[in-house]
């Protein structure tokens, strides 16, 4: 393999990757201003930053600080990463953990102790084109002289995107003739849920073992010796050492206590904005001009009061960070805080769907920023990953699956009806709203309408025109009897037609990505569920007739429209 071009080069032109550097922060000096305000942003709860790391290794070099805390499967992981170097190709660590556990940071503590030995980066820009993640990170890999090539050490956030990188990093190595007995890469993937463990699987939980509470508890003795009182407002770290009390969580929310009593004011309502949205959508945040937005009708006598200020009481309780020349972001110090604000917001009186709608109405009246557009749409449709057993956890988000159990059915079908209206190009919204009429309410009129609603937003996608199919399938399985048997012939063929029109849309898809990558087995399930779930109408059709009518002959010779050679793919659920 030929050389590359020099590293320094390389990594100034990645645009989707932070590339952590071999010697990074060597020989650099800061403002002791700069590095106790990263020290405190990060125990207060703020994310990581590699420049934290630095600083606690200096302070354990100079004897000022005790280690870095490595939770239990640290090395774990360094083990299994050291193994897969031996091994051509690309391989997949993967580390699960509940949120608020310390997963991010330390997959982070295992890049930077790695980074001399490997070319360590994150993977920070959109993956929409993951063929250009796929050529930055072989970029990375051939950067510099042929004898100093590394092994890329990549934390991905989330596995979504995995397997379609893994093909796209492949196809890139063929098309550039790269030979080498080195892995290009390893994946090291971050996920926030516990599906699909595997025994040699990292899990972070909720509690600490007995060697990691000591550890937490020497470092709270340095903190409070360094610190002071500001330990009190280090919700990050409190929480942890405190092994997730529920105690803590408590007092530390006990703000929100006072809401009977003192009402809804503005600092309430972004505090109730800031918690809804850190409850159902990790990393979620809001841009401190949309916290202003919050204010803009407050009788304030000073408008350059700093967002701080306003919050008063509730400071504490969020944290705010910026990342280079960004706007800042504002968010909880913590899930749990913020899990125990909503649930005390609810308990004063203040349920999930107001807040929500509350939210909608003050932050998305006008032009919505695209990450609060995001958040949302994950919020109200974003489902729970499909289990091979299927469960009612699975229809529908966690806070349309909460608002149903803790409110009512109706509140759920104003939200998602509201967010409809709202968002009125955005399809997932109708197709929510379709679901829910078809799988809770079962009224298939209401269901087929918002469908077709969500259809005509995207016309061409396969998981949209899905659902239309999926209702009509619905509607013809729970038909009461006794039923003519003309409309079980007509709502058949309409459940057929739907399918087949899922289908081709998703052979056009597959022909549209095979232009810039190796095809996804997603498109390829969607095609045969298409064609699987056609049958399956077609054969509950054939049996209600065969039972109630003498039109089976006729409905035999139709049936056909729905004849395709199918493999032995598992009908995922609707």
């Amino acid at each position: 393999m030929a050389n590359g071009p020099p590293l320094s080069t390389v990594t100034r032109s990645l645009s989707l990757l932070d590339v952590l550097h071999a010697n990074q922060f060597e020989g650099k000096s800061f403002n002791p201003e700069i590095l106790e305000e990263t020290e405190e942003n990060f125990y207060r709860g703020a994310p990581p930053k590699w420049l934290h790391f630095h600083i606690s290794e200096q302070a354990e070099l100079d004897g000022t600080g005790t280690p870095f805390i490595k939770r239990d499967g640290y090395d774990k992981l360094v083990k299994q990463i050291h193994t897969l170097r031996k091994h051509p190709g690309i391989s997949t660590v993967k580390l699960f953990h509940q949120p608020g556990c310390g997963g991010t940071t330390l997959a982070m503590k295992v890049l930077w102790d790695l980074r001399k030995t490997l070319r360590s980066a994150v993977l920070t820009g959109s993956t929409s084109d993951i063929s250009m993640v796929a050529e930055e990170v072989v970029h990375l890999f051939t950067a510099g002289s042929q004898g100093d090539q590394k092994t890329v050490l990549l934390l991905v956030n989330g596995v979504q995107v995995l397997e379609d990188l893994q093909v796209s990093i492949m196809r890139t190595i063929a098309n550039q003739k790269i030979v080498t007995r080195m892995p290009v890469v390893v994946l090291l993937s971050c996920i926030r849920e516990d599906a699909d463990l595997k025994s040699d699987d990292v899990f972070l939980q909720e509690v600490l073992s007995d060697s990691e509470k000591n550890h937490f508890n020497d470092k709270k003795a340095e903190l409070n010796k360094q610190y002071g009182d500001k330990c009190k407002r280090f919700h990050g770290f409190n929480i942890m050492q405190s092994n997730f009390s529920e105690a803590y969580i408590q007092e530390a929310c006990s703000v929100f206590k006072t809401i009977k009593e003192t009402g809804i004011q503005e600092k309430t309502q972004l505090a109730a904005f800031l918690s809804l949205l850190n409850t159902y959508v990790p990393d979620s945040y809001l841009l401190e001009s949309q916290c202003l937005d919050v204010f803009k009708h407050a009788n304030y006598s000073h408008r350059d009061i700093s967002l701080e200020d306003r919050l008063d009481d509730f400071r504490h309780l969020i944290i705010t960070v910026q990342q280079g020349g960004s706007e800042k972001r504002v968010r909880m110090a913590h899930p749990l805080i913020a899990q125990c604000c909503t649930e005390l917001m609810a308990e004063a009186g203040v349920t999930r769907s107001d807040t929500a709608k509350n939210l909608l109405t003050c932050l998305c009246r006008d032009e919505v920023p695209r990450s609060l557009a995001a958040f949302v749409k994950y919020m109200l449709t974003k489902r729970r990953p499909k289990q091979k057993e299927f469960s009612a956890s699975d229809s529908f988000s966690r806070l349309i699956l909460h608002i149903q159990t803790k409110e009512d059915n109706s509140q759920c079908v104003s939200l998602l009806r509201m967010a409809t209206n709202m968002f009125d190009r955005n399809p997932f919204f109708p197709q929510a709203l379709a679901r829910f009429h078809c799988i809770v309410l079962r009224d298939y009129d209401q269901a087929e309408m918002w469908a077709k609603e969500a259809k005509q937003r995207d016309p061409k996608k396969s998981v949209v025109a899905d659902t239309l199919g999926q209702v009509q399938k619905n509607r013809l399985k729970n038909l009461r009897q006794p039923a003519h048997p003309g409309g079980i012939l007509a709502l058949a063929l309409k459940a057929i037609q739907a399918f087949e029109d899922e289908e081709r849309l998703a052979k056009d898809e597959v022909g549209t990505n095979v232009k810039e990558m190796a095809i996804s087995m997603t498109h390829v399930s969607l095609t045969a569920e298409g064609c699987l779930v056609s049958c399956r109408s077609a054969i509950l059709c054939m049996t209600y007739l065969s039972v109630r009518t003498q039109l089976g002959e006729e409905f035999s010779r139709r049936r056909c429209l729905c004849a395709r050679p199918c493999h032995l793919l598992e009908i995922a659920h609707f």
